[in-house]
């Protein structure tokens, strides 16, 4: 994944500002000045999905000049989510963002950035992929990993991103605990020791998930590293003969969710293309585009046309499970939750 991340580092920015190949930003956009005036919107978005929209930007740039008649300039900022959505609220001025969870848009909304009712903006409660969290060994798997319970092995070193800025790492720690609550019982109390040793084990703790595979996959630290399912793919496309996906037996389906920031795309003249770049995604050809990239297309129909790269077997617990983000962020993310409690001690 080295010489992609390079390539790709010097396109796409992690903070704000630097622009897609084929891209320039900055300027603001607007198409009503009698003539087809070149648009300009910013994707905020988290730090898996640069390989995604730096290909999807380009299809999009194609389906507008050709149903408009014009051009759009995306530029795209890509970090841990939570920071992202954060950033957004302090300024950081997004037409659109595309994160990894629905409570960091929900967060924006609060904020009254984005109208309420977003996530029923776009289909499948908006979240036009999905994706479930794996696990990334190196060749020939010496620590012998299959499920969750070996990753609290006094002798295996975990990576995995902070959830309190990474929205990856929340899932990660979701489906950890799902694990647990069905092996045990449900034993609320049980599975926090459970949970308290696997993160005894955590060797990094980076702030978002890109940084996290940078650590275990270019730094080559760690046994192990608890992965975004396209994050675990890319880096076996990489170094094919360096690394292999686990599944293990209890997962989540995660869905990264999109919205148009209303206030912003309001104000910059910019909310018919902003919801179409994200009403495109939806489209066929975003979809395989998605699947193309390790995403695990909402169309079912397409997503069944990548039924030999998923494992569609796989049993996911879902954010409802957890009585939604909401009750999830206070049960176990907000200050002095569940991970406050496990990590300090």
């Amino acid at each position: 994944m080295k010489n992609k991340l390079i390539a790709l580092l010097l396109t796409t920015t992690i903070a704000a500002g630097t622009i897609l190949t084929g891209c320039s930003g900055g300027d603001k956009g607007s198409a009503d000045t009698g003539k087809a005036k070149e648009i300009s919107i910013t994707n905020v978005s988290y730090d898996p999905t640069r390989e995604f929209y730096a290909s999807y930007n380009e299809l999009f740039q194609k389906h507008w000049q050709k149903e408009k008649g014009g051009s759009v300039k995306i530029t795209a900022s890509h970090g841990g989510s939570g920071a992202q959505a954060r950033s957004v609220i302090e300024g950081n001025e997004a037409d659109v963002v595309t994160l990894a969870l629905a409570h960091d848009i929900t967060a924006i909304e609060e904020a009254g950035l984005i109208d309420k009712g977003w996530i029923d903006e776009f289909d499948k409660d908006s979240s036009p992929y999905t994706s479930t969290i794996v696990f990334l060994v190196r060749k020939g798997n010496e620590k012998d990993i299959r499920d969750w319970d070996d990753l609290v092995k006094k002798d295996v070193d975990v990576i995995t991103p902070n959830p309190k800025t990474s929205g990856g790492a929340c899932w990660n720690f979701l489906a950890a605990w799902a694990y647990e609550q069905h092996r045990d019982g449900n034993n609320e109390e049980e599975t926090k020791k459970f949970m308290k040793k696997l993160y005894q084990n955590v060797l990094v703790l980076d702030s978002g998930a890109r940084g996290a595979t940078s650590t275990f996959v270019e730094k080559g630290q760690g046994d192990v590293l608890i992965a975004w399912e396209n994050e675990a793919y890319l880096s076996m496309e990489e170094y094919p003969d360096d690394y292999e996906i686990v599944t293990p037996s209890v997962s989540i389906l995660a869905q990264p969710s999109v919205a148009v920031v209303d206030s912003v795309a309001k104000k910059r003249g910019t909310e018919e293309v902003s919801r179409e770049y994200l009403e495109y995604l939806y489209s066929d050809d975003a979809q395989r585009l998605a699947g193309e990239n390790y995403y695990r297309p909402s169309n079912e129909k397409i997503l069944k046309e990548f039924a030999d790269q998923f494992n569609l077997d796989m049993n996911l617990v879902t954010i409802d499970d957890f009585g939604g983000w909401d009750q999830a962020y206070q049960d176990f993310f907000d200050d002095g939750a569940v991970f406050d409690q496990i990590y300090s001690e």
